[in-house]
């Protein structure tokens, strides 16, 4: 701890009192100015200024609205699974499965589901409901951030890829399976990383929800909505809608600015490589770290050409525009279906997560453990890339 600064409570978490000014303001303030220096030398101030604006705007219009109707949609339905019993059911039967391979509760598949047919964000909506956050001890809780963005847009990254041709006129089918494969392996190893952190922090015993009297309800009943089937069924619906919302407006801050800033280090400029402060130009310094960095990444990913590197780094910030990057690849013969089961590895695995994790978390409450989150994904991720990679290798000398 810094020995200038004294521990504080404000009665929900320890702040500290530090000097008014010390040396972290000029180190701060020394960077800070640093970092838009040199991107606006390389766009131009106002271009710069511009496209960050630009991109804020539409990622608000864009993005954020769409995971909001995305995670209204998901939290209407994940509390009514929970309402009528199915989570519980799930719970009941997938329980020994997931204990062993996520470390989790069985009620943790329906947050795989979700997120795999929506996005990252939509796990937040059954993590905020009482009859779903029963099941997890205090703990696994934060995990859920890793484990629904390892399979955020799955169902939409596998369908646009299933959609693609290779230039002789092949198919993705296996390369798709695999990359599914690859994820689900990444997967195992972000979630089970972030327990090994959170597990220092909260212990093994404390349960996310108690009674009145402090202790963990009895799994052999749940609690329902006074009135009818009826009255229960709109009253879920209504609830879980709602419960989207608020996550949604939750999300906006950390989204908004770390995908600016995401897109600011990862895209490049518009076109005929002139900057014209419109949305989503950028430095494309991501890029151009994996360029150099290629000689360690293209033997682990066995990347047909240096090019394909650009898809897993853009999926640091956003899935989609990864994916949206392959067709381009394959009609210039630069990657192959090998290259493909990677792709929708890591472009599945990741998802964006360095766009949404810090809005997730803070979601749940753990601001405090976004970093050791980063950490566990990013690893997750290469595991799934680098599995997917071998995987099909394998598949390929059969």
């Amino acid at each position: 701890m810094d020995p200038t600064s004294t521990p504080v409570s404000t009665g929900t978490e320890t702040t500290r009192q530090k000097k008014a000014v010390s040396l972290e303001a000029f180190v701060f303030l020394g960077v800070f100015l640093l970092f838009f220096a040199l991107i606006g030398r390389k766009m131009g101030v106002i271009n710069m200024l511009n496209t960050m604006m630009s991109t804020s705007f539409d990622l608000l219009i864009n993005t954020v609205f769409y995971i909001m109707s995305i995670a209204v949609l998901a939290g209407a339905i994940g509390t009514l699974l929970t309402e009528f019993g199915v989570v519980a059911l799930i719970n009941k039967i997938l329980s020994p499965i997931m204990g062993v391979v996520f470390g989790l509760p069985g009620a943790a598949s329906v947050g795989v589901v979700t997120t795999y047919l929506s996005d990252n964000p939509a796990i937040l909506t059954l993590a905020d409901d009482h009859s779903f956050r029963r099941y997890f001890k205090r703990y696994q809780l934060p995990a859920l951030t890793n484990l629904g963005t390892a399979y955020g847009m799955g169902a939409v990254i596998s369908a646009s890829i299933l959609g693609m041709n290779l230039t002789g006129g092949s198919g993705f089918g296996t390369a798709v399976l695999v990359g599914n494969l690859g994820a689900f392996l990444g997967s195992i190893v972000s979630t089970r990383l972030m327990l090994r952190f959170t597990k220092k922090v909260y212990g093994t015993e404390a349960w996310c929800d108690s009674d009145s009297s402090g202790k963990h309800e009895d799994d052999n009943t749940r609690t329902v909505r006074n009135g009818g089937i009826g009255s229960r069924f709109l009253s879920a619906l209504i609830d879980g809608g709602t419960a989207g919302v608020k996550m949604g407006l939750d999300i906006i801050p950390g989204v908004l600015i770390i995908c600016t800033i995401v897109n600011l280090l990862t895209q490049g400029p518009g076109a005929g490589g002139v900057y014209t402060g419109a949305a989503y130009e950028g430095v494309a310094l991501l890029p151009w770290i994996g360029e150099k960095l290629s000689f360690i990444l293209t033997p682990l990913f066995g990347f047909s050409s240096s090019q394909c590197i650009a898809v897993p780094i853009t999926a640091l910030g956003s899935g989609g525009a990864a994916v949206g990057m392959v067709p381009g690849l394959l009609s210039g013969g630069l990657a192959t279906a090998q290259d493909v089961a990677v792709f929708t590895s890591m472009a599945m695995c990741w998802s964006g997560y360095l766009s949404t994790h810090v809005a997730m978390m803070a979601s749940l409450k753990c601001s405090y453990l976004t970093g050791k989150a980063i950490i566990c994904h990013t690893i997750g991720g290469l595991f799934a890339g680098i599995s997917a990679h071998w995987i099909f290798y394998l598949i390929s000398l059969l």
